[in-house]
């Protein structure tokens, strides 16, 4: 289930995002369609932190940081889920990124900050690796500590407070078969793992392209994911009942959220 905070443009925020598998009646506390339930999310209060200052974009809490001039033309970043970014100051309220992967857009993303500039609406898209897919999501963060002087106003450190998310990127199903794990999503992200702590391929992601999976307890998996040999993410997934708990530390950002999702 760790599709949650994944980036399709790792500029700021990332979507929030699940999975999903066609479910064998229930055979285990981990099968079956679960809900991402986005009022019960505890966010990590460490703020995410970029800022737009005389034609540049810096983004700091991108790791590893980077810069590229915002002007509106794709750049080359390297150590991202994406390979190019593209910047552009809309108005003085806004911006706007655009990401890809080997010359195909994968995210775009707005970001308006209020009037007052304490507030910051995120709205974004995400497409699918076979390119037949989008999912949407939004947040508001609130601004943390004083907005920095002679850059743009949506500058500064900001802690997410709430998540939207479009349907089909809040779904998870699962199904364990002994000792393989199953998941897959209706936005064609997919593997197999077995609970062995070995790493297995992810199909059809763009932020993750191996995981393992380790048994803790009958209700209780720790997963590890990767992205060119480095680790993204370790969440650990509890199940009581028709309740699953995800906490996940993202290594990247040093950020830890706590997840709720219900089964049907």
């Amino acid at each position: 289930m760790n599709r949650i905070v994944r980036s399709a443009g790792c500029a700021l925020f990332f979507s929030v995002a699940l999975s999903a598998f066609a479910a064998a009646p229930a055979s285990s506390p981990f099968d079956g369609t679960w809900h991402i339930e986005l009022a019960k999310t505890k966010f990590s209060p460490k703020p995410l932190s970029f800022y737009i200052g005389h034609g540049w974009y810096h983004c700091i809490t991108c790791n590893p940081t980077f810069t590229v001039p915002a002007d509106g033309q794709d750049h080359a970043v390297t150590g991202q889920a994406y390979d190019s970014i593209s910047v552009k100051i809309v108005d003085p309220h806004t911006i706007s990124t655009t990401v890809s992967k080997n010359g195909k857009v994968i995210g775009e993303q707005t970001r308006t900050v209020s009037d007052n500039g304490k507030v910051l609406t995120v709205k974004g898209t995400d497409h699918s690796m076979d390119g037949d897919k989008t999912s949407t999501y939004g947040a508001i963060a609130k601004r943390s500590g004083m907005a920095p002087a002679d850059v743009e106003l949506a500058s500064g450190d900001w802690i997410i407070e709430k998540e939207s998310g479009s349907e089909n990127g809040l779904i998870t199903v699962y199904k364990l078969d002994g000792d393989d794990l199953t998941m897959s999503a209706p936005t064609g992200e997919t593997y197999t793992a077995k609970l062995d702590g070995g790493d297995f391929p992810v199909k059809g992601a763009y932020g993750w392209d191996t995981v393992s999976l380790k048994k803790i307890n009958a209700h209780s998996i720790e997963e590890t994911d990767k992205r060119g040999g480095t680790v993204t993410d370790v969440s650990t997934m509890t199940v009581a009942g028709k309740t699953m708990t995800i906490v996940d530390n993202n290594k990247l950002t040093d950020r830890t959220s706590t997840y709720v999702a219900h089964k049907d």
